[in-house]
């Protein structure tokens, strides 16, 4: 449980600073402040996936809820209009806590009132209640519930327009509305409730601010709509309640629908064991990044603004399948993976409006053996191997062999070669406009220590398999990448790892990227050399949040994260802390150090900073990135599926709980 005493829910600016998130399996969420202070677009009590897991519209942004005690008015509401927070409902905000969904508590002089926010898992369902407990006997108390509606695309904002629809139908129970009639697209909404009444409104709400966009420069201004009024007469523990969804809910299924889920949630931890509420919540927030697609499974790499990516899913899904015990999802993100390889390549990324999948990336395909690798590692289930894979892996190597898309072929050194002007292929790739800010063109130092992974797991699954011209080819060309990788990788001068050769060029720039060299189960690099890399990123990269993306020492170093997207996009493998990346530089010492217990109490020490850092921002989870300077900041997503799998990898692995 995290919780949040009045110290911090009074005071908006550290409220502010704390997001709750609840998902449904499907890609859609729900999202915002402690506070119920909106403060991005992304934030909404119902953002719908409608094709799972995207094509996501924020249908229900928030309500604005008051409670009348004896004929006086208590706004529970918080809103940014401009130069003002209007209402103040956190002066009654007692406290908030996430157990395991959001609670908030209100008091009231005496009157407490309890709300609960849950989403139903595999529907676009979100169900709020509200009890009040303390109601003396001779007063008379009730709740307005002003739905405030946007339904629009979840990157976008909605402005005050003639084209809304302000009806609404009622059948038993359930109000339903559709904001935009001519957008066949649009879901109706259906808010199934308990009230007393429900009144027509049609009311605009205007100039909404909200303050992270208007950091990131981006727009920052919205109007709602606000179609009717839901009242409630208010009973000492009686429930106020209202399921929305884009599928039609009675309100007696509220007590089902809860169960169900709960029950589910605690499902998750049981199987792996958790010895502590640290890896508990670590366990819980893997969960929300699993999410359908067709009749398979795949990764949501962040909340709230990405789609599924071909890279974030295969670096995520040991951690967030194998290191929870949860093998048969894990074959159902590969399965649906391999169904979209290409000329031998996997996605990067699945478009939100649900096109044709984009191939820009030379290292998620390679990312692929090694998930594979450990799958059968912790199931040994070879046939399954055998029988869905073997054939994708023999293709994607032939593919590589005679050349793919992007110039992506294996050169006569035995190395692999990737890159054209104006495309990002690697993990680094931040573009502004058409400007590709780490373009890496040529032969990326991890491309390499994954393609030598890659070809070393098809040596040995060529010999399981008995397959002897794969097993033949698949050595002779390990043998030959790793002679010239280590002939031209090493930078004698810094004691590390090259980032990038092509020709006669060489980056000697003191990136994270050299790391995977060493942690990845089939490595090319000697002792010696490996230890000589790890202090060399410890001295230039480590902090106490994860590893910068580049040395502080360089002249191109940024270390603040913020700012525009240009500003961003410039600074973002430019300094930028990665916390995804202590999974492979623990991985690393340990190859290197060995599993000695003063090992471990190091590896306890990097990661330690999680445990507080799960208290703010995206609340139960690991942000996306950090700045590179001190305090260290945390931005991006506020939930980065890799960020939660490389630590729950690392600490289940190497037994840290």
């Amino acid at each position: 449980m995290i919780l949040f005493n009045q110290e911090i829910c009074a005071n908006p600016e550290e409220a502010k600073q704390r997001e709750w998130l609840e998902t449904n399996g499907l890609g859609g969420f729900a999202s915002s402040t402690i506070i119920g202070l909106n403060t991005r677009r992304y934030h909404s009590l119902l953002t719908a996936a409608i094709k799972p897991p995207v094509f996501r519209m924020a249908l229900l942004s928030k309500f604005e809820e008051t409670v009348i005690v004896d004929g006086i008015r208590y706004e529970l509401s918080a809103n940014q209009y401009p130069g003002v927070i209007h209402p103040k409902g956190y002066v009654y905000l007692k406290s908030f806590k996430l157990d395991p969904h959001p609670v908030f508590e209100y008091e009231i002089d005496d009157l407490t009132i309890i709300k609960t926010l849950i989403m139903v898992h595999g529907e676009n369902t979100t169900i709020i209640g509200y009890t009040i407990k303390n109601l003396p006997e001779d007063s008379e108390c009730s709740l307005e519930l002003r739905p405030l509606l946007a339904s629009r695309d979840y990157h976008s904002l909605m402005h005050e327009n003639e084209a809304v629809n302000s009806s609404y139908e009622i059948s038993e129970g359930i109000v339903s509305t559709r904001l935009y009639l001519d957008a066949p697209a649009a879901p109706i909404l259906h808010l199934a409730h308990n009230a007393s009444s429900v009144e027509p409104a049609g009311f605009w709400y205007r100039n909404f601010e909200y303050e992270v966009e208007r950091e990131r420069g981006l727009d920052y201004s919205e109007d709602l709509f606000n179609p009717f009024l839901l009242r409630f007469i208010l009973e000492n523990e009686a429930e106020a309640s209202v399921i929305a969804s884009t599928i039609p809910h009675r309100i007696n299924e509220i007590e089902r629908l809860r169960n169900i889920e709960n029950l589910r949630r605690k499902s998750i931890t049981a199987p792996a064991g958790a010895k502590n509420e640290f890896v508990q919540q670590l366990l819980a927030a893997a969960d929300q990044f699993i999410v359908a697609r067709n009749d398979q499974k795949t990764v949501i790499a962040g909340y709230p603004w990405f789609a599924d990516w071909g890279r974030d899913t295969l670096i995520a899904l040991p951690g967030l399948t194998l290191a929870t015990k949860r093998p048969e999802i894990a074959k159902s993100i590969l399965l649906e993976f391999n169904r979209h390889i290409d000329m031998g390549m996997i996605p990067n990324r699945f478009p939100d409006g649900g096109e044709e999948p984009e191939y820009n990336t030379v290292d998620a395909t390679l990312w692929f053996f090694e998930t594979i690798r450990a799958l059968l590692h912790a199931t040994g289930d070879i046939d399954f191997i055998k029988q869905n894979f073997y054939d994708s892996l023999v293709d994607i190597l032939y593919w590589h062999e005679r050349g793919t898309r992007y110039q992506i072929k294996i050169d006569q050194d035995g190395l692999l070669h990737s890159g054209e002007n104006g495309v990002q292929l690697t993990w680094m790739d931040a573009k502004v406009g058409e400007n590709v800010i780490t373009p890496r063109t040529g032969k990326p130092v991890e491309i390499q220590a994954l393609w030598y992974n890659a070809l070393k797991i098809s040596e040995s699954l060529a010999s399981e398999f008995k397959d002897p011209s794969t097993l033949t080819k698949v050595r002779d060309l390990a043998a030959l990448a790793s002679e010239s990788f280590n002939l031209k990788f090493w930078n004698s001068e810094a004691e590390c790892l090259f980032d990038v050769i092509d020709d006669e060029y060489k980056d000697a720039s003191i990136r994270p990227n050299q790391i995977f060299a060493i942690s990845l189960p089939h490595s090319m690099i000697d002792a010696e050399k490996a230890k000589k890399i790890i202090n060399t990123v410890e001295h230039h990269l480590l902090t106490p949040v994860g590893l910068r993306t580049l040395s502080p020492f360089d002249p191109r170093y940024k270390g603040l994260y913020q700012g525009d997207q240009a500003s961003r996009d410039s600074a973002y493998h430019q300094g930028t802390v990665w916390p995804w990346l202590l999974g492979p530089f623990i991985t690393a010492r340990f190859k290197t150090y060995g599993f000695s217990q003063e090992n471990r109490i190091r590896a306890r020490e990097i990661i330690s900073a999680f445990r507080d850092h799960l208290k703010t921002a995206g609340l139960g989870q690991i942000s996306e990135v950090f700045d590179g300077e001190p305090p260290h900041s945390a931005s991006g997503c506020i939930a980065q599926a890799w960020s939660v799998a490389e630590l729950l990898r690392v600490i289940t692995q190497y037994n840290l709980e």
